[in-house]
């Protein structure tokens, strides 16, 4: 094994997330609609991709840990809430009214629990673990 805590990688390579559970969902997710591929392409991507420590705590608290919510977390909760809500997504107007109102009450919801901030704690201590 190499490194000090026999735990790296020969020659320090970044290990491939094929076989990984993360590699398991971004497999689950292809095909979904081009959108998500280019999501799973970046995350893929920052997945493989060789970082510094100081990039990666900008990269953790963009991801979701930044204190005031403005992280890829909190962008799709608002996400969600505008592909639920009638008034932003047309394709929803033609179900029943009470469908249309449990749909944006729910994807209004799901924003919300997206930008509580308890669950930006671990990934915040994260980031502030890295610090020199």
């Amino acid at each position: 094994m190499t490194g000090p805590h026999h735990v790296h990688t020969e020659h320090n390579a970044v290990p491939n997330v094929d076989e990984t559970d993360l590699g398991d969902t971004l497999a689950d997710l292809a095909d979904i609609h081009a959108g998500i591929d280019l999501i799973r392409d970046g995350i893929r991507l920052l997945a493989h991709d060789r970082h510094a420590v100081g990039t990666t705590q900008v990269l953790l608290a963009a991801l979701a840990g930044s204190p005031d919510g403005t992280d890829v977390l909190a962008a799709i909760g608002q996400l969600v809430a505008r592909l639920a809500d009638p008034d932003t997504n047309p394709a929803l107007r033609s179900l029943p009214h009470h469908q249309q109102k449990e749909a944006a009450h729910q994807g209004w919801l799901t924003a919300h629990n997206l930008n509580d901030p308890e669950l930006r704690t671990s990934a915040s201590r994260a980031c502030a673990a890295l610090d020199h």
